[in-house]
């Protein structure tokens, strides 16, 4: 069973893949459930989403401890990390979260960068970073998170879409060298 806690704030689109990685988890035939929370103020305010995916029955739907947490901003790190699994891993937006918190295993990609340079737009970050997750995970395979990606994505951002979620795919490659 993996347990992954993504956070930003509020309009990243945190929520968006939480729900795109269980539908994959899905599609490949294991149990997933997601959660998501958010503050008062939506956008701008920390928002995180949940996802537990599982070859069996999944008794509690809520994460409890990740091994997976991804922060895409600084007060999401700060808020999000504290009950990660000892042995877990830290994933970080390197731009937005410039003071890491003192974890053992983090790691650092420069997600919305590379939205922003590659694509144009920021809009794509929350797809960078499910891209990296897919890789640095392995939990479900690219082509299943692609074919849900589309599925989900409005028809007119598909490739671009698509290109994101495989420039994640190549940044967590780079940072596990």
């Amino acid at each position: 069973m993996k347990q992954i806690r993504f956070s930003g704030s509020g309009g990243q689109g945190v929520i968006t893949v939480a729900i795109i990685l269980a539908e994959a988890a899905v599609n490949e035939g294991k149990e997933a459930t997601q959660s998501q929370s958010y503050g008062p103020e939506a956008r701008g305010g920390a928002s995180k989403a949940e996802v537990i995916i599982s070859d069996e029955f999944i008794y509690h739907p809520k994460v409890q401890r990740p091994d997976i947490v991804l922060a895409m901003t600084q007060k999401a790190a700060d808020k999000y990390y504290s009950d990660l699994q000892e042995d877990g891993l830290l994933v970080i937006d390197q731009d937005l979260v410039p003071n890491p918190p003192p974890f053992k295993k983090v790691v650092s990609i420069p997600i919305t960068k590379l939205a922003v340079e590659k694509l144009g737009r920021a809009l794509f970050a929350n797809i960078v970073a499910l891209g990296a997750i897919v890789h640095l995970t392995g939990i479900v395979p690219l082509k299943t998170v692609e074919q849900c990606v589309a599925d989900r994505v409005p028809p007119h951002t598909i490739e671009k879409n698509l290109q994101a979620l495989h420039y994640g795919w190549e940044a967590a490659e780079q940072a596990k060298k």
